[in-house]
């Protein structure tokens, strides 16, 4: 099938909100543990077990220590591959539409994550041709600094308004494993969803060429 015929284009769109959509339900998911001693003789239930509004009751109380570890941001990284590979896959208007959809079913600040994460693939779009002509160390990097960047305007902007931002050590946790994973998710893209780079001298969704 042609890369930019209407066909693909809105089978690849289709598959890129259900899979924003699947990473978006487990981040739903009541999967927070607390840190407990291998060898502590009290235990606690686990939370998985218990009723979960005990569990994020449990949780709101143990301050500080209710969680020591966080997963990937995989929304804001298929998001960054897909607009380098393939932009017209991921239009902006969609994009905005599934990061404020996160931003309110995970309970952000609702807008603010969204804009950032959308100027930062926008950012992405119009590189695209040339980090295309870069190594994969250099598509790494540039991606790692814009993870700290809207990371940094998140959390700054927050501070200006006066709403206190998520904890600094799970935030740079997260954004360690986005980074550490970013490898994973471009081979996933690849490989099996097949979004690939346009090939130099192929035509774009605008009819330039590459």
């Amino acid at each position: 099938m042609d890369e930019l015929s209407p066909a693909r284009i809105w089978l690849m769109r289709s598959m890129f909100v259900v899979l924003a959509l699947l990473i978006i339900f487990f981040h739903l998911l009541p999967l927070d543990t607390d840190p407990v001693s291998l060898f502590s003789t009290e235990l606690l239930p686990p939370l998985a077990t218990i009723d979960p509004a005990e569990a994020r009751l449990r949780t709101l109380l143990d301050h500080g220590t209710n969680r020591v570890w966080v997963g990937p941001d995989l929304l804001i990284a298929f998001a960054f591959a897909w607009s380098l590979r393939r932009p017209e896959y991921v239009p902006m208007i969609l994009l905005a539409m599934l990061f404020l959809l996160a931003d309110l079913l995970l309970q952000r600040p609702p807008g603010l994550w969204a804009m950032l994460a959308l100027l930062a693939c926008e950012n992405l779009r119009s590189r695209s041709r040339s980090l295309r002509d870069a190594t994969f160390g250099g598509e790494w990097i540039a991606i790692s600094l814009l993870l700290v960047g809207i990371l940094l305007m998140n959390r700054i902007v927050l501070s200006i308004l006066l709403v206190t931002p998520p904890q600094l050590g799970l935030s740079l946790l997260e954004l360690g494993m986005t980074i550490f994973f970013y490898p994973a998710v471009v081979f996933i893209t690849r490989m099996v969803m097949g979004v690939r780079r346009a090939a130099p001298g192929e035509l774009d969704s605008l009819g330039g060429r590459g």
